[in-house]
């Protein structure tokens, strides 16, 4: 096969430039990526990080679109609240939590006692967050990382990212180079950020070092600790599964607005048994699926339908729920680590 010169020069570039540097988001700036490059070695040898890391990092460094493209797209498709949590507390992982807590019951325990968490919430989060460790991600951070702050939406929360990850390679003699994740740079079995490990990483096993991809112990006490320096309260419960009168106003069901377990109750909200709450003055919010009452509500026609006397499923949501979402800050991921750990009790 013969090529002609342009076609030879192009080929010949490519070879060059960071991995894919050409389609996926147009023409690549090489002289931005140098000088990416150039801040990011500066800026780490100005923290003191060392040169073998500072130079691992700079070896073959990739831009990835896929990476670009994932990132973009993560609001295009939005699962209800009855198809995520088929998704993710489903039977499978149920089964293979409760394996766990039986392959690790002297490490869970270890972590309760340290730090306050039960058993079945560290579980929760452990499967939620990579199906125990069976779902790491593939990407090398560092590459992550680079290919997020090139391309410029978020540039100085990556690149302090990518510093972190340099500086936890050298603080515990790791390869940077063989540390991967996911693509929005998360490591581990409780996919941290590298600055989320900086702050709450922990020895689990006493060697010294903090390595929360390729130690169970490591990353379960670190886990623990991120727990217990967000408030966890294990006297608590997270939710309460509840039902609300036909009429209650979906502007509530957020989780946002917060009232006393009492005054839920003078409004009409039940246990999901029917029965009255618990005469208490905790505070909580409500969550519900809207999406899924309103398409109800569109089905009933007032001229010629009978008023519905449906009531609505809901949840009481507790301080832990909110402490959950400092984690992930979803309502749907922290009903899941609900209902996750109650199944792993």
């Amino acid at each position: 096969m013969h090529f002609n010169m342009n076609l030879r020069v192009v080929y010949f570039l490519s070879a060059l430039l960071p991995t894919v540097a050409f389609g996926a988001t147009g023409t690549f700036d090489m002289e931005r990526w140098n000088t990416m490059l150039d801040n990011v070695r500066e800026r780490a040898a100005a923290q003191n990080i060392s040169t073998t890391t500072i130079d691992a990092v700079m070896q073959t460094p990739k831009f990835i679109p896929s990476i670009v493209k994932s990132d973009r797209n993560q609001s295009e498709f939005k699962l209800t609240l009855a198809q995520y949590l088929a998704r993710t507390v489903n039977a499978n992982r149920i089964a293979d939590g409760r394996r766990m807590r039986g392959r690790y019951p002297t490490l869970l325990g270890r972590v309760e006692n340290a730090y306050g968490i039960p058993s079945h919430v560290v579980l929760a989060f452990w499967g939620m967050e990579t199906n125990y460790g069976t779902t790491h991600g593939r990407h090398k951070l560092k590459n992550a990382f680079f290919t997020l702050m090139y391309d410029g939406r978020r540039e100085k929360f990556f690149g302090d990212q990518l510093l972190a990850l340099m500086k936890i390679a050298d603080d515990n003699k790791l390869d940077v180079n063989e540390i991967r994740g996911s693509w929005a740079g998360a490591m581990g079995h409780f996919q941290f950020i590298p600055t989320t490990l900086q702050q709450y990483g922990t020895d689990g096993n006493g060697d010294g070092r903090i390595d929360i991809i390729n130690n169970v112990s490591d990353a379960m006490f670190s886990a623990g600790n991120y727990l217990n320096k967000l408030g966890w309260n294990p006297n608590e419960r997270i939710v309460r599964r509840v039902i609300l009168p036909a009429d209650f106003d979906i502007g509530l069901l957020d989780g946002k607005t917060k009232k006393s377990v009492l005054e839920w109750s003078r409004r009409g909200v039940l246990s999901s048994d029917g029965t009255a709450l618990p005469q208490s003055e905790i505070i909580a919010g409500i969550v519900a699926d809207t999406s899924a009452i309103d398409n109800e509500q569109t089905d009933y026609n007032p001229d010629t339908d009978v008023q519905p006397t449906r009531t609505i499923t809901a949840y009481l949501t507790y301080p832990n729920f909110y402490r959950i979402k400092k984690w992930n800050n979803s309502n749907w991921y922290a009903i899941a680590i609900a209902e996750l750990s109650d199944k792993l009790k």
